[in-house]
């Protein structure tokens, strides 16, 4: 038995847009199981179209249906305080963007802080570019999904995406051994220097290109 058999909670958020330090939350989803539990927030912004474009909420809908930052902030908080307690790891695409956007999202509400350095994180973006480092094509979670014959349904639907993050990573510990024999301390451990070495790449590789860009090391939080 492994972290890819074991218990994991699934985390995923559609958002107003791609800043994860001025951009905020519109919909969430934390997957245990059979247990999902989801938050529509109006997020007090408008809501732009290219960002209505992918995940389907407008404004004038999120006014009218959804609930204050104030509200569902602290039971998402609640939901990740528990895995943390429970050391359930928290399993999330791309989770450097959507673990920085919430904790920015609890400072800009003055709500108290998940104890991120308790949480135990799993990025199946990290691990698939670990493991297969040198295969083309996308990495979007709809690719990455395709390619490891996970069932995506309704992308950009915080829950589905929660819930296919979450088999994803085991699919991926399943094939690689060499993953799925590090505990969880130890494969968010790995993960952290994984993801350096991943951005550090990224930026040699724009700096060849002419493009003076940083590529943030930080992971899971960009703070």
């Amino acid at each position: 038995m492994t972290w890819h058999t074991d218990p994991l909670i699934g985390f995923d958020t559609e958002t107003t847009g791609v800043d994860n330090g001025t951009d905020r939350i519109v919909t969430a989803a934390v997957v245990d199981g059979a247990d999902v539990s989801t938050w529509f927030i109006d997020p007090g912004v408008e809501i732009p179209a290219a960002a209505s474009a992918v995940h389907g909420i407008t404004t004038e809908r999120a006014q009218a249906e959804g609930v204050s930052p104030a509200e569902a902030l602290p039971e998402i908080v609640r939901a990740l305080t528990k895995a943390a307690e429970e050391n359930v790891p928290v399993v999330a695409y791309r989770a450097g963007f959507d673990l920085t956007l919430l904790a920015n999202e609890l400072v800009r509400h003055g709500i108290p802080p998940v104890p991120w350095n308790d949480l135990r994180v799993i990025d199946p973006f990290i691990l698939d570019k670990r493991c297969d480092k040198w295969r083309k094509g996308k990495r979007t979670l709809s690719a990455v999904c395709e390619h490891y014959d996970v069932l995506l349904t309704q992308a950009h639907s915080a829950a589905a995406d929660a819930t296919a993050a979450v088999s994803l990573a085991r699919a991926i510990g399943h094939r690689y051994g060499q993953v799925a024999r590090m505990n969880t301390a130890e494969l968010h451990t790995a993960q952290i220097g994984w993801h350096a070495d991943d951005a550090a790449s990224l930026e040699a590789y724009l700096r060849r290109q002419g493009r003076d860009e940083t590529v943030d090391r930080r992971w899971p939080l960009q703070l």
